[in-house]
């Protein structure tokens, strides 16, 4: 069952939407429109534009050497990118609210099946990045980050 969303009313939209523009149409300039959650839309938005390159890795390392990532819809990369970082950097956050948020927001861009594959993906992503062992190696790479910005 698809539910109908509002760009204005979820913050997630607006995340897709504006990853997208920057990886794939190379937006140079990207805006942050008044929102009731701006603050997180630009945290998210920024944060995963930054750690591209860490993401990617993970995701890679996550999902296996024989997985086709290359071979996946933009949208999915965009969604996948962006889960990625919250999973890494948002710990306040539940892995299942992740999960059911940006599997509620593929409804506005994807069919039932490629959401299901979706949920498929994430969950697999997310219980490997929130073991202990991940945790450890993220909070070296903020500290790394923290210490370079100086």
């Amino acid at each position: 069952m698809k539910t109908i969303f509002s760009p204005k009313n979820n913050p997630r939209v607006i995340i897709i939407q504006k990853l997208y523009g920057k990886f794939f149409n190379n937006d140079e300039q990207l805006t942050f429109p008044k929102h009731r959650f701006k603050k997180f839309i630009k945290d998210i938005v920024l944060g995963t534009i930054e750690r591209n390159d860490l993401i990617l890795e993970e995701i890679d390392k996550n999902l296996g050497k024989d997985f086709p990532l290359k071979n996946l819809d933009k949208l999915f990369h965009v969604i996948l990118r962006s889960a990625t970082y919250e999973f890494l950097y948002k710990p306040n956050l539940s892995i299942k609210i992740i999960i059911k948020e940006y599997l509620n927001v593929s409804n506005f861009f994807l069919d039932e099946g490629q959401t299901k594959y979706l949920n498929a993906l994430l969950d697999n992503i997310g219980k490997k990045l929130r073991s202990t062992n991940a945790w450890i190696l993220s909070y070296k790479e903020i500290l790394f980050w923290i210490i370079s910005k100086k």
